[in-house]
């Protein structure tokens, strides 16, 4: 923890993904109960506390981000004396629990959206979501252009002839946070889990809450559409929530998912009045190349203010994981969904590149001010799954682009626990909700537990040392002589990494090696970094700008 600021300014936080960690009763999904049964997995790693994904009562058209009652526990994943009972032993190890809310929208079965489509035109009900006429001569076009994220468009009609906005999912209609009720509404929800003692919040899709004034076309590129995103009306929702909270407890986090057009952007979500702190997104739109990394660093630096605002990370639940990212070593779209060419070209030697590039990339991601979020599986070094048959994928961009986009699924195949075993120890049952598939086994838990050079080991012995290393928030860049490798100084510690294929020599301008994503030892003695690899040292006599 970095002196005289809370739990969070310097943490790092565990991505739990619920459906896909442990599953305690056979069905085949994680829940509650699974989750707690595998804390220790959390407390060996070295993490300061986990972000939950959802897991309040839903349809699960999009697995949970389609809620239909906010104060209750999905039968799924248990009750809310689970809930309790987790976030109880969470306590009791140590760690800290964040909740995810999901405030941009609901899902057609909550009860305010079924009572919504009973009211009819122009009652009350409606306009607590966005309901609106049609274009044309009977209203048989929708009310404008707007595109959903999942594809297509992004408005349903109803039999009575009004049309909903839904940014995502037919199946998740969005709230109007210009209606009172919506607003008691989330104020009550944030108090109901803060009552029970969580952390904090995740803010799901914080910058949609707020559409642009009479929701007009949108003419410009179909990939970003600025009526619907980062309009100046959510700051006030988020000082709103960030009043209820401090009035808990000013320990307690709130930090957004945030998708800015800029990175300058990012500074009008978080501050003292507003979010704790934002994700910041760009580093996992990154090539592997030491210039592009440099550049989105100092983007986030500027935006963040180096006041410990911004939420750094590689991987999430949303985009491919990093291994199969950087194997291939391209930028993908701004949200990579579904880059389905990536599954043309992924290869072993892809996957080696990739799999020693995310090793790097980890100590480098540690070395940053800021709190770090790992998305459960990277400490594996886990690959994306294609290798899943058409019957099985779940994902709705699936299902909405008619398979041309794989979507989500193979970032969130269950975690492998077992070198052996139909489902690799993730469900005593016969079958995971994903299947994993057979080359999971060298990847488990326990066969990497234990060996000194896995990729686990790597995230154990790295945030540890993070934890002891680095209490400040002053990053400088130091010369290294050559563009394909950056060195960054931060607590008199010094981390460098190499991007290209050569090998970089550790001068006597720096000091001694702590750590390596490579073997350390070999590194040491060498006094060679290999490419594609990274190491921290103490300072030595590095030139800094």
């Amino acid at each position: 923890m970095v002196t005289g600021s809370p739990w969070w300014a310097n943490a790092v936080i565990y991505q739990t993904y619920l459906r896909s960690f442990a599953d305690s009763n056979g069905d085949g999904v994680g829940d509650l109960v699974g989750l707690r049964h595998r804390l220790h997995h959390l407390v060996d790693l070295g993490v300061d506390g986990l972000w939950l994904n959802p897991c309040f009562r839903s349809p699960h058209a999009d697995h949970g981000y389609d809620v239909a009652d906010y104060r209750d526990i999905d039968p799924l994943y248990g009750r809310l004396s689970d809930f309790e009972e987790l976030l109880a032993e969470v306590h009791r190890l140590g760690l800290r629990l964040l909740v995810d809310i999901v405030p941009n929208h609901c899902s057609v079965e909550h009860p305010w959206f079924q009572e919504a489509l009973r009211a009819g035109p122009g009652a009350a009900a409606r306009r607590r979501f966005i309901f609106r006429p049609g274009r044309g001569a009977s209203g048989e076009l929708p009310p404008n252009n707007w595109q959903s994220v999942f594809g297509g468009p992004a408005w349903t009609r109803v039999p009575d002839g009004e049309w909903y906005l839904h940014l995502f999912a037919p199946d998740q209609p969005d709230f109007n946070w210009e209606d009172a009720d919506v607003v008691a509404e989330f104020d009550d929800v944030i108090r109901f889990w803060l009552d029970r003692g969580v952390d904090g919040l995740r803010i799901d899709v914080a910058h949609g809450l707020i559409k642009a004034p009479g929701l007009p076309d949108w003419a410009g590129p179909a990939d970003y559409n600025p009526h619907m995103w980062n309009q100046p009306g959510v700051h006030a929702i988020h000082q709103r929530w960030r009043r209820l909270v401090a009035n808990y407890d000013p320990d307690r986090v709130i930090v957004g998912e945030v998708w800015p057009p800029s990175a300058a952007d990012l500074r009008a979500y978080a501050g003292p009045d507003r979010l704790c702190q934002v994700f910041y997104f760009d580093l996992l739109a990154q090539p592997w190349s030491a210039a592009a990394f440099r550049a989105a660093i100092d983007r986030g630096l500027a935006a963040g203010a180096g006041e410990h605002r911004l939420a750094w990370t590689m991987g999430n639940h949303d985009v491919h994981r990093q291994v199969t990212r950087l194997g291939q070593n391209r930028s993908p779209d701004p949200v990579p969904y579904a880059d389905i060419s990536l599954a043309r070209l992924t290869s072993p030697s892809d996957l080696d590149a990739g799999r020693r590039r995310a090793r790097a990339a980890l100590l480098l991601l540690l070395s940053l001010p800021g709190s770090v979020y790992l998305y459960q599986g990277d400490e594996l070094g886990l690959p994306e799954v294609f290798d899943l048959r058409d019957e099985d994928r779940q994902d709705p961009i699936w299902f909405r682009s008619g398979g041309a986009e794989l979507g989500r699924d193979g970032c969130r195949v269950p975690l492998p626990w077992t070198a052996d075993g139909p489902t690799f120890g993730f469900t005593e049952g016969p079958r995971a909700w994903l299947p994993q598939p057979d080359w999971f086994g060298p990847y488990a838990v326990e066969r990497q537990r234990d060996d000194r050079t896995s990729t686990l080991s790597l995230h154990r012995a790295a945030i540890a040392l993070r934890a002891k290393l680095f209490t400040g928030s002053v990053l400088r860049w130091g010369e290294t002589g050559r563009d394909d490798v950056l060195a960054l100084e931060r607590d008199g510690v010094v981390c460098l990494v190499n991007f290209g294929g050569r090998p970089y020599p550790i001068t006597a301008t720096l000091g001694d090696v702590i750590l390596a994503s490579d073997d350390s030892a070999t590194v040491e003695r060498e006094r060679v970094l290999p490419g594609d690899c990274a190491a921290w040292l103490s300072q030595g006599g590095l030139a800094l700008s």
